[in-house]
């Protein structure tokens, strides 16, 4: 429990809030204690002024008492000095030693704290100058108990001290609540990611309102479940057609190869005819491997990119070649356009690949009867080769998802062809741009960096 952050945040609140608490009161009693003293001086040293000059008046008079003074003005007052009165006079005398005369004489009103004869507790003490004419006969003291102050200081400190305990309290409340909201939401977290390491991805994600740290962790932890939930389908998907398309070619070599064995393609046409089938279903399952392989070396980036002149004109028109006879086939309009021919220096091997996939790609999606264009140009300094078709086009929502490996939109295939092209045009250091609208057919274009430009002569 002490250990667990739901313990830890609200206690470390409210040690905040009690050091917080603890300074502002010390400072508080401190400036305090600073005004009052410095008030109660203040009325001290004009009540010992006013005094001393009621009491220079009077002198020699046997009407001045002062204990309708202390009455009304509730201190104590005393008389430093020579006796100006007669003994009839009221008048607590103070021994000299009390009052600092140098100061005195020199017409100041001095501030000091002192413990009266008789008594035993502190006093704060004003001290004025009585005068006669221009001479100093003594001094006239006013003073007030240290502990009529500090009593108002203790009253201050309880006060305080009532308002940090509900302070605590609030703090508490807040700190508890605090921490329940941001801990609550965690634990569902991580009880979610522990159902995750186990392979469970239909886990509850807790949904947290508001728009602050918390609830955007819970949003992106939503957003990851998801996408393993998807990548987790689409890795089933996939082996369920890797396993389908091995199975069909390697059937189809395996009843060729009987017949062979078994003398049922006994004639020369018949034999021709299965070493051809088999050819074509080897370079299939050749082709599945190649693309697994080469998935596999691009996500543990052990790619080897080579570094070589590329006629791009010839490059295009082999890859231009390869899908002529099925355009003509599938009465498709399969057309080239090349407005440059550069020699570019970069890997010609998988800058063919990419081109042959995007083919690929586009002759799998256009219906019989449609169009397809492969274009060569230069755009902005850099290369490009685009293919565009008048398949059904791409749903905004797909865009991303098509390039991600095993995603398939018709479920069929392996979805390794554009994932490939994309990590193989990183590879190279170029782009792969996709612009297409539903129902109006795709354009694929990949840009190839300018730096990789050798030569332009070719028309």
């Amino acid at each position: 429990m002490f250990h667990s952050l739901r313990f830890r945040l609200p206690a470390l609140f409210l040690v905040g809030i009690v050091l917080a608490g603890l300074i502002s009161t010390l400072i508080a009693v401190k400036l305090f204690q600073d005004y009052t003293r410095n008030r109660k001086f203040n009325e001290l040293e004009r009540e010992a002024v006013g005094l001393a000059l009621l009491y220079g008046d009077q002198a020699g008079q046997k009407v001045f008492s002062s204990k309708g003074l202390v009455r009304a003005t509730g201190d104590t007052l005393f008389y430093a000095g020579l006796p100006l009165f007669g003994p009839e006079v009221k008048v607590t005398h103070l021994p000299r030693r009390y009052v600092d005369f140098r100061r005195i004489n020199e017409g100041n009103v001095i501030r000091f704290t002192f413990v009266p004869p008789g008594h035993k507790q502190e006093y704060y003490a004003a001290a004025a100058p009585v005068k006669l004419g221009h001479s100093t006969f003594g001094a006239f003291v006013a003073a007030s108990p240290v502990s009529k102050l500090r009593a108002s200081w203790v009253t201050l400190i309880e006060r305080l001290s009532l308002a940090l305990i509900g302070g605590l309290i609030v703090a508490g409340a807040l700190g508890w609540w605090l921490s329940r909201r941001i801990t609550v939401p965690v634990l569902a977290l991580s009880r979610a990611a522990d159902g995750l390491s186990k392979g469970r991805y239909d886990v509850d994600v807790p949904k947290v309102r508001g728009h602050d740290e918390i609830a955007d962790l819970a949003e992106s932890f939503r957003a990851m479940a998801a996408r393993l939930q998807e990548a987790d389908e689409l890795e089933r998907n996939f082996l369920l057609t890797v396993s389908h398309e091995l199975r069909t070619p390697l059937t189809a070599i395996r009843g060729h190869v009987e017949a062979l064995r078994e003398g049922i393609a006994a004639d020369p046409e018949t034999e021709a005819a299965s070493l051809e089938v088999i050819e074509a279903e080897t370079a299939r399952l050749e082709r599945l491997v190649g693309d697994v392989l080469d998935l596999a070396k691009l996500n543990a980036r052990r790619f080897t990119v080579l570094r070589e002149e590329v006629d791009m004109r010839r490059l295009l028109d082999q890859a231009y070649t390869a899908f002529t006879e099925e355009a003509r086939r599938r009465e498709i309009d399969y057309v080239q356009d090349v407005r440059t021919a550069p020699v570019l220096v970069s890997d010609g091997d998988r800058v063919l690949q990419i081109i042959s996939n995007l083919l690929a790609n586009a002759f799998r999606w256009t219906p019989d009867g449609g169009r397809i264009a492969l274009e060569l140009s230069s755009n902005n300094g850099k290369i490009a080769v685009a293919v565009s078709d008048s398949g059904p086009g791409i749903d905004p929502s797909a865009r991303e998802r098509i390039f991600r490996p095993f995603w398939s939109r018709d479920g069929r295939g392996t979805g390794l062809g554009l994932a490939i092209s994309r990590e193989l045009a990183l590879a190279l250091g170029a782009e792969l741009d996709l612009e297409s609208t539903p129902g109006k057919g795709s354009r694929f274009e990949l840009l190839l960096p300018s730096s990789s430009l050798q030569a332009t002569s070719r028309n």
